[in-house]
């Protein structure tokens, strides 16, 4: 079937479930299936969300249907009274649904491989249109559809991430890629650490006037992202047009940048304890364990992390070694204190590294009248212990989450400062 889009398709997501109306779950499926369109050559025009409702569910649908030569549509495909799409979608190209017999027989295979008999219910999702096509969905009872018709495609996946992504990768993808004759967007990001937005948009100002590649400067969590986004025949020729910018742009942030991609900071940081045979400890008051649970997210992480302490009270943090006579003098959330708790966890543990956090993430403050969002956050290498202060103004998630970041940014920027001053005691050994 020849697609007249398929030089440049113009797709629309419709992600499906009242629970999205509601807040109730994030929309990811959008996030994660718009992230992967440009690579294809795709271009998305419009998102859309809808509750399951049939009117507005086909009201939906037909809107896409009619100005859209790519529908990507997720959820409403359980076995459940509210699970509508494969009915809207009949509504709307006007074709009956019944019982593909295959269909049917793989289900009740399914539920039979695991002792289960299948709920009558169940039979919907082996329902087909006439112009749609099952797509297999070994991770759940929900197959997909993929429609063709009028020069258009409607696939519809299933709402569960773990279920759609994976429908995605091994079969959605692939059979679009075939499709298309045009060319690919591919982008490169580069994060950056210690520098703000606006200086780094000064520092990248010649970059930013280039349109292929192009270069946008985003704020994110874990620092200042730049984007580099080429736009040709091939991922190879695009790869090929990044390759100049990315490396202009190393030139001018230098040390800044800690990351590319899909690299974390907890990734970048254990890459660089690895590489030089380093350890570290954690004592954690107000993030309540969370440093230590980000740094082991890291695949090999036991080869460089010793173990953490939670230690939420100032008894707590006594027992663990941390000075009596420092919580009493400076109190539980100050630089003091934390300084010993990365001096205890170090000791304690016998690593390179020792990191304290202590704070108040709200509501309520301790004695002593810190405001809420008072963090501080230490650093121990037996050398010269530093601290820094800050006041993160956000809910008491967000306030965990910025000071894990900052943690390991201070992590990494010790790491670093050791790293030139080794380099700098080798090049003098070397002279004399």
């Amino acid at each position: 079937m020849a697609y007249p889009g398929a030089a440049s398709m113009r797709a629309e997501i419709v992600s499906i479930g009242t629970e999205i109306l509601l807040g109730e779950i994030l929309d990811t499926n959008a996030q994660y299936i718009a992230s992967r369109l440009p690579a294809l050559g795709i271009d998305l025009y419009w998102m859309t969300q809808v509750g399951d409702n049939l009117d507005r569910l086909s009201e939906a649908i037909r809107r896409a249907w009619e100005r859209s030569d790519l529908i990507l549509a997720t959820g409403g495909l359980g076995p459940t009274e509210d699970d509508l799409t494969r009915e809207a979608i009949a509504a709307v190209l006007n074709e009956p649904l019944s019982v593909d017999g295959e269909l049917e027989a793989q289900l009740r295979a399914f539920f039979a491989s695991r002792g289960l008999v299948m709920p009558e219910r169940n039979v919907k999702q082996a329902t087909l249109i006439p112009s749609a096509r099952p797509i297999a969905n070994p991770r759940g009872t929900a197959p997909g559809w993929w429609v063709e018709r009028e020069g258009r495609i409607l696939v519809a996946m299933p709402g569960p991430p773990v279920e759609m992504e994976r429908m995605w990768e091994k079969e959605v993808a692939p059979r679009l890629a075939k499709l298309m004759t045009g060319g690919v967007i591919v982008s490169r990001t580069l994060k950056t650490m210690g520098i703000g937005e606006g200086s780094v948009d000064e520092m990248a100002g010649p970059l930013l006037r280039s349109t292929n590649p192009s270069l946008a400067v985003y704020a994110k969590a874990d620092g200042v992202h730049l984007r580099i986004t080429a736009k040709a025949a091939s991922h190879e020729e695009a790869q090929r047009l990044i390759a100049p910018m990315e490396e202009e742009a190393r030139g001018i942030l230098g040390k800044t940048i800690w990351g590319a991609d899909d690299e974390t900071l907890e990734a970048a940081v254990g890459s660089m304890l690895r590489e030089r045979g380093l350890s570290v400890a954690t004592m954690e008051s107000c993030t309540g364990g969370l440093l230590a649970s980000t740094i082991t997210d890291v695949a090999g992480s036991s080869s460089y992390f010793k173990g953490g302490f939670v230690a939420y009270t100032a008894g707590m943090k006594i027992a663990l070694g941390v000075n009596e006579e420092l919580v009493r003098q400076h109190g539980v959330v100050s630089q003091e204190v934390a300084r010993d708790m990365a001096r205890a966890a170090r000791e304690r543990l016998g690593a390179d590294f020792g990191i304290g956090i202590t704070g108040v993430a709200g509501p309520d403050p301790p004695p002593g009248g810190k405001p809420v969002g008072t963090v501080h956050i230490a650093l121990d290498d037996g050398r010269v212990p530093q601290a820094i202060s800050y006041t993160f103004a956000q809910s008491r998630a967000a306030i965990k989450r910025r000071a894990v970041t900052t943690a390991l940014a201070v992590l990494r920027r010790a790491l670093l400062a050791r790293s030139s001053g080794d380099r700098a005691k080798g090049k003098e050994r070397s002279n004399a």
